[in-house]
């Protein structure tokens, strides 16, 4: 499999360069030059194969011989040591829940598949030390630390908005030391986004350190989020139309899940649920892309004004907005609507959401009021600890604290502190 840039589709790259560049020279994402297709035989079978089974399966067309076969059932073994279940809350509604990793969070399935992917190419001695980059809005700092820590030829630095992450995200990217470093930025996520892509154009540091990111950018971060979809898709016993809700910041998570769906899994529709940073929204009611500035929410993970995966989607459906309306649907929900859905939810039926999760249950009501026919299935993508006094204050709950949780409660916070680009390049030249 190759891969070319969105911004150039005369430049092509290999899987391992692609994983150990993140961005293309001339900062487009890359994106594969065909879509696999898979059996309907393979899709009948999904409930006698196991997770690396399906897993392998989905991948391997991805990765092509670059991984050997043994290599990559090992990483595959590690990313999915978890599980995936899918609950019934309504007779038509269903969670799937993502917060069974190490960190609590969905991010830990790409994060973990990334980590074992560039271990691999490093050990295969021809990259020397590289340098993990990235910015995170809550999650993903948490999975990538954890992914990485301890990884040998892996440095990992990562930033984060200043009080803009939960106190529990902060200290699952802040506590780790060994080869993490964590760095506060006076300002939003898309400053922190800004800054990472700016460092991926910049001689000076790339002179110095091999850069990749581990943002959902880097396609060892975003393809293996399809396996969720089709470890969801064996669990559903409908015989109805399946829609499913992806609580969305920087659309990796749902781009995945369309492009299982190109693949052949038979998943009808999509619903992207945002909260009040509502970019996707408004383009899929009017066609016209203006990114904003991203505002702070409870749901911070999707506090995102500029998604960067969108582009792909769009890619995925040759840019024609008919065949991409008739597939995707947007809806955003503001904090007081979030709130309102976890005291709801609790209260009827005794389950409880984390802020993304249930901007994803508001999403899929709200299709399925006009989409009788279906049956749904919104992503819970983090546990409720991980958002702490959000979730207490809206339910009226007292959230249990997991051990991997309440082990790092207690840590000390280790983090560096800057406010505009040349301090990060600053700090990048002179940490080397």
């Amino acid at each position: 499999m190759k891969y070319y840039s969105l911004n150039n589709k005369e430049h092509h790259s290999d899987f391992e360069n692609a994983v150990v560049r993140g961005l293309a020279p001339d900062k487009g994402l890359y994106f594969p030059e065909r879509i696999p297709q898979l059996s309907s035989e393979f899709i009948s079978n999904l409930k006698s194969l196991n997770s690396t089974e399906i897993g392998m399966h989905v991948i391997s067309p991805f990765v092509s011989n670059e991984i050997p076969e043994t290599e990559l059932q090992k990483i595959l073994e590690e990313t999915l040591s978890f599980n995936f279940p899918v609950k019934k809350i309504e007779p038509d509604v269903s969670v799937l829940e993502l917060f069974h990793g190490p960190t609590l969070a969905f991010k830990d399935v790409g994060a973990r598949f990334m980590a074992g992917s560039l271990g691999y190419f490093i050990k295969k001695g021809n990259l020397g030390k590289v340098t993990v980059l990235v910015a995170t809005s809550g999650d993903t700092g948490g999975a990538v630390a954890n992914g990485f820590l301890g990884v040998d030829g892996i440095d990992v630095v990562i930033l984060y908005p200043k009080g803009k992450v939960s106190e529990i995200q902060e200290k699952q990217l802040t506590t780790l030391g060994e080869n993490i470093q964590a760095i506060e930025v006076d300002g939003n996520f898309d400053d922190c986004q800004g800054m990472v892509k700016k460092a991926f154009l910049d001689s000076e540091i790339t002179d110095r350190r091999q850069l990749t990111s581990a943002n959902s950018i880097n396609l060892a971060r975003w393809l293996p989020q399809m396996f969720y979809y089709f470890l969801a898709y064996r669990q559903l016993e409908t015989k109805n139309k399946v829609a499913f809700s992806v609580p969305s910041g920087n659309f990796g998570n749902i781009c995945a899940g369309l492009l299982a769906k190109k693949m052949g899994l038979p998943i009808d529709t999509f619903v992207a649920a945002n909260n009040a940073n509502d970019t996707v929204t408004r383009f899929m009611e009017s066609q016209d892309y203006q990114a904003k500035q991203s505002v702070q929410t409870i749901s911070n993970a999707m506090d995102v004004g500029d998604p960067s995966n969108f582009v792909r989607i769009l890619e995925l459906f040759g840019h024609h907005f008919k065949d991409l309306k008739k597939h995707l649907m947007a809806m955003s929900y503001t904090d007081s609507e979030t709130n309102t859905a976890i005291r709801s939810v609790y209260e009827k039926h005794n389950y409880l959401m984390d802020p993304h999760g249930a901007v994803g249950y508001l999403g899929l009501k709200d299709f399925l009021k006009i989409n009788s026919e279906y049956n749904g299935v919104f992503l819970e993508t983090a546990h409720p600890v991980k958002f702490l006094k959000t979730v207490e204050k809206a339910s009226g709950a007292k959230v249990s604290i997991p051990e991997s949780i309440a082990g790092i409660l207690n840590k000390k916070k280790k983090s560096f502190q800057l406010s505009t680009y040349g301090e990060l390049k600053e700090f990048l030249l002179e940490d080397y």
